[in-house]
């Protein structure tokens, strides 16, 4: 169980990570820390000199204490053999994948990696990033935390900039900052997907994408792009848009309304696989068949979506070759070599969750 003291350490310390105090603020008084943490000022004083010691508070006799520049030197030595490797996730869908096919090549490389993952959650992206810099980290490979939305760390990758520290962006990119990436073109891809379903004879398609990452932004953008390009049908688009963290139930209670509809959608197109799959176990426990009564296709070409009843007709996703093209990117960049970013054109893979829609 964690000590008070401990208590009053961790939590002033987050306070001045999350950036809540900013460099030379003036910080609570020894009485307004008591009193918020319900701890005696011995506590408090014992933690607020450790954080003394390490360089996040200073104190002015007679003035109170204030936030030190507690950005310490992240300068790299030069012989250090260390790779960061930030994902959204680390053990689950196709991280692993990717993880994969980044180790491969940096280990052939002699180099190691170190693994930080942030549920897509900005303040874990920010203690993920003051870690790796803490760890003297050659270079950094990131994907993005919800992309799509203002990112508070930008301070953290100005620091990296100014740094020079090699760093590249798989999956997506931040649109304000000019790191080489290694992504797909999602919206191209979703685009095809959507016209495809239109050939199957689809003509009313539900598309539900998570809208706090560019992917999905980008995926969804696809889907309307398709329908654009035929106005006779763009009354009968519908689109779902959600958030990560987002309960699933909400989601389904969404579709389910759309489901009741005369008009009912009668195929689904999903921001990924892992989300078809969930779709899928919905629409069954509603009792309709997939494919007979409605059709449901995916992005990402997830593993166990080959092996899932009715196996997933999806967008493919280059996972391993994706890890292995950030690394070998980022080694020309530990080399001072110049690089282009890379953006995968996809394909679909069909399989058997998506048919000809019966007349």
């Amino acid at each position: 169980m964690e000590n008070k003291y401990q208590k009053v350490k961790d939590g002033l310390k987050e306070d001045i990570i999350s950036g809540k105090y900013q460099v030379n603020e003036k910080l609570p008084t020894e009485s307004e820390l008591m009193k918020q943490y319900s701890v005696s000022r011995y506590t408090v004083r014992r933690a607020v000199g450790d954080l003394e010691s390490d360089h996040f508070i200073y104190r002015i006799q007679g003035g109170g204490m204030f936030v030190q520049d507690w950005h310490k030197d992240w300068s790299t030595p030069a012989d250090t053999k260390l790779i960061g490797v930030i994902t959204t996730h680390i053990a689950d869908y196709i991280f692993p994948n990717i993880i994969s096919g980044i180790d491969q090549v940096l280990s052939q490389a002699g180099y190691s990696i170190l693994l930080s993952n942030t549920h897509n959650n900005h303040d874990k992206e920010r203690k993920s990033l003051i870690s790796m810099l803490d760890s003297k980290v050659a270079g950094l490979i990131i994907e993005p935390t919800q992309s799509a939305l203002p990112n508070p760390n930008q301070d953290l990758y100005q620091e990296i900039k100014d740094d020079e520290l090699p760093t590249l962006f798989i999956n997506a990119h931040y649109p304000s900052l000019d790191f080489p990436y290694v992504d797909t073109n999602d919206l191209t891809a979703e685009q095809e997907m959507v016209d495809y379903l239109f050939d199957l004879g689809h003509q009313s398609i539900l598309g539900i994408f998570q809208v706090d990452d560019i992917q999905g932004v980008d995926r969804m953008n696809g889907f309307v792009r398709a329908y654009q390009q035929r106005p006779e049908l763009s009354y009968m688009s519908n689109i779902i848009m959600y958030q990560s963290g987002e309960e699933s139930g909400k989601l389904f209670e969404r579709i389910a309304n759309y489901l009741k509809q005369a008009d009912a959608p009668t195929a689904i197109a999903c921001y990924n696989d892992q989300l078809a799959i969930e779709v899928i176990d919905f629409l069954k426990s509603q009792n309709l068949r997939v494919p007979e009564d409605i059709s449901v296709v995916g992005f990402d070409n997830y593993k166990m979506g080959e092996y899932f009843t009715p196996s997933l007709t999806t967008l493919n996703h280059e996972k391993e070759r994706m890890g292995a093209d950030a690394a070998n990117l980022l080694i020309k960049m530990l080399n001072h070599e110049s690089i282009e970013p890379i953006t995968y054109q996809t394909s679909i893979v069909e399989r058997h969750s998506a048919i000809q829609l019966k007349k």
